[in-house]
């Protein structure tokens, strides 16, 4: 049985180096070709014009405003309750839970918070489309409770202020509501 030569601590350094080199090329090829070439795509063509949308949104600065303002309006009543501001596509980007605020009280608030923006409504409004379309309490994610409010720019939905935890919907749109005024302050 033949013994390997032993190397050099330099040479072992280099050889890895070398390695460690060509394996870091390599994947940067493959990145760098994953991200250049499609089969649908050809190099250099984007999508223009008609076939852009934009969107506006609450930065994470207001949407933090907001759900202050809201959580605030609501312990100057003496309401423990949870606050939820989500974006147009009701994707959750604040949530306060006050001290003292019931357990069920944040999952509510993102729901009504959901509601709200998904029909570009109050919640307490929502409400009483059920006796129409009593099916609508069934989508996911929904609540048709009072406590919720859509958050506009142009008449547009941009957000939803959802807030749980108040002894009736009432008080918690009111709460709501004063997150949404915050904004144009």
């Amino acid at each position: 049985m033949k013994h390997a030569r032993k190397t050099s601590k330099r040479t072992r350094i280099v050889i890895g180096g070398t390695v460690a080199g060509a394996v870091a090329l390599g994947t940067f090829a493959v990145v760098t070709a994953n991200a250049g070439s499609s089969a649908t795509t050809a190099p250099g063509v984007e999508a223009a014009g008609k076939n852009l949308a934009r969107s506006t949104h609450l930065t994470i600065e207001a949407a933090t405003k907001a759900a202050q303002a809201t959580l605030d309006a609501a312990e100057k009543e003496n309401q423990r309750v949870s606050v939820a501001v989500v974006d147009r596509n009701g994707n959750t980007v604040v949530t306060l839970r006050g001290d003292g605020a019931g357990p069920q009280s944040y999952e509510s608030a993102v729901k009504k918070a959901y509601t709200a923006v998904s029909w570009n409504a109050p919640t307490s409004e929502l409400v009483k489309r059920l006796q129409n379309a009593p099916t609508l309490k069934d989508i996911p994610g929904t609540l048709f409770l009072g406590g919720g409010a859509p958050v506009q720019a142009g008449g547009a939905p941009i957000a939803g202020i959802g807030v749980a935890g108040a002894p009736s919907g009432d008080l918690d749109e009111k709460f709501a509501r004063a997150g949404v005024a915050a904004l144009g302050r």
